[in-house]
């Protein structure tokens, strides 16, 4: 049986979080066979602590691109995963995570989502869930149960590759999930205590403020081809989460400026199609049931 995976991690400017990151995989119950960490032109003391690491374990290996002058989401992030992707023979490998240098895992992570690979092979990508600390406790991010998390990506390659990979835009994580629908295979996460990692960093920050990372995810749902009526109910069913109502609202101009910009939108008119009719579904049924819905109609139940 083949569980032999890669990771590859995107980093820049990590120094605060990333020895909890690299100390996690390396207690990993099943170690990666490869980890790619591509350093996107830090400034702090990301580099040295990267080729310490690299001394001490000849599986990791280091990327370094130049200095880009700011933290680059999106396509920034996804242009550095493909320079470390670039320097791996895909075929060499079951497993493939695109891995966020901000998490702390638990030592049985990536074989427990092995596992429930091996258990369902229509699943092509999956991840755990995300929780932060706050006040001593963990506090769940509240992803989807549809969607793997793009800060903890695991994929099968073969699937990876089927799918044609990321998208270079922001929103990437949430277009590879519905193209995995789209073509009969499955995109999840499981809410189970061995698969719970702790993000070091708030969900939809940015490095200017958490309004920016709101109206960048809200641009974010306008690229994908997300619809008026879905942005507006998404937006309100985000008022209970801090920062409390202009959070929400912040996702909504984003979507909505966006709009008025006419910036381009996902170029591929299948998809905006197959995910306009998931959204109205969702609206009618509710997200579980449309989801269900979707995987019985393509085989993947």
């Amino acid at each position: 049986m083949n569980r032999k995976y890669v990771l590859i991690s995107p980093c820049r400017n990590e120094a605060d979080f990333m020895r909890q990151t690299l100390d996690t995989v390396i207690a990993q119950s099943i170690r990666p066979a490869k980890w790619i960490i591509v350093d996107d032109g830090s400034t702090d003391e990301t580099p040295r602590i990267l080729a310490e690491y690299a001394r001490q374990h000849d599986w990791i290996t280091i990327v370094t691109r130049a200095d880009r002058g700011r933290r680059a989401v999106g396509p920034g992030v996804i242009e550095a995963f493909y320079a470390g992707y670039e320097t791996i023979n895909p075929d060499d490998y079951e497993y493939l995570c695109k891995l966020d240098l901000d998490l702390r895992l638990p030592a049985r992570y990536f074989e427990g989502l092995i596992e429930r690979m091996e258990n369902n092979p229509r699943i092509a990508t999956c991840s755990g869930k995300a929780y932060i600390e706050k006040n001593g406790s963990l506090v769940n991010e509240r992803h989807g149960d549809e969607t793997s998390i793009g800060a903890s990506k695991f994929y099968r390659m073969s699937h990876f590759k089927q799918l044609g990979g990321f998208v270079r835009e922001v929103m990437w994580d949430g277009i590879d999930c519905h193209r995995c629908r789209m073509n009969g295979l499955i995109a999840c996460s499981w809410d189970d205590p061995e698969l719970r990692f702790v993000h070091l960093r708030p969900m939809g920050s940015s490095q200017q403020s958490i309004f920016t990372g709101r109206m960048r995810h809200g641009y974010g749902q306008y690229f994908m081809g997300t619809g008026f009526v879905f942005m507006l109910a998404s937006a309100v069913y985000r008022i209970p989460e801090k920062p409390y109502v202009v959070g929400g609202l912040a996702i909504l101009w984003g979507w909505l400026r966006s709009a008025l910009q006419r910036k381009p939108r996902y170029d591929d008119l299948e998809f905006r199609k197959f995910l306009r009719s998931y959204q109205w579904r969702s609206l009618m049924v509710g997200k579980r049931r449309a989801i269900e819905e979707i995987h019985r109609e393509k085989g993947a139940l």
